[in-house]
């Protein structure tokens, strides 16, 4: 068959339907952080199985309704919680205020593993970041944590937006 008599092959387009939604699971699957204690009650830690499902994401919830990572009473006044699987972390600077943040250290990518005393702490080298806004406190990071926007429900889930 030469090139002006065969049809179109219809191969592209599936590979795209199959990078799109390959590329949409891996946008909802990479988000987390690390789980750590101490802290004082400012550093709770929540694993997905862990997490507390809203009602949004029950068999009855309208399509497209993303699932909740934690509720929002699970998240301290002046700290935050590390998700570890979702590479995210949820924060309430003040009350009934929440940020999501990037668990993934800007310095060497090491996952946040608690959030302390108003800052998000990385292990691994050291460097902390601010529970309000995720700029960094203490190197030798150099750049905030970037923001991940997340949405709070009327019943208290929290879920990547």
């Amino acid at each position: 068959m030469t090139e002006s008599t065969r049809t179109s092959d219809p191969t592209p387009t599936a590979r795209r339907t199959v990078l799109a939604a390959g590329a949409a699971a891996l946008a909802g699957g990479t988000l987390a952080a690390c789980g750590g204690g101490g802290g004082g009650g400012q550093s709770p830690s929540a694993e997905s199985g862990a997490a507390t499902p809203s009602a949004a994401s029950s068999a009855g919830a309208p399509a497209g309704a993303a699932e909740a990572l934690l509720k929002s009473s699970a998240v301290p006044v002046g700290g935050g919680v590390v998700l570890k699987k979702e590479k995210v972390v949820v924060t309430q600077p003040t009350a009934g205020e929440f940020r999501g943040f990037s668990a993934v250290c800007t310095h060497s990518g090491c996952l946040v593993d608690k959030v302390a005393d108003g800052t998000i702490d990385c292990p691994c080298h050291g460097s902390r970041f601010k529970v309000t806004d995720g700029a960094v406190v203490k190197g030798p990071a150099t750049r905030a944590l970037p923001e991940k926007k997340i949405t709070v429900a009327p019943d208290g889930g929290i879920s990547l937006a």
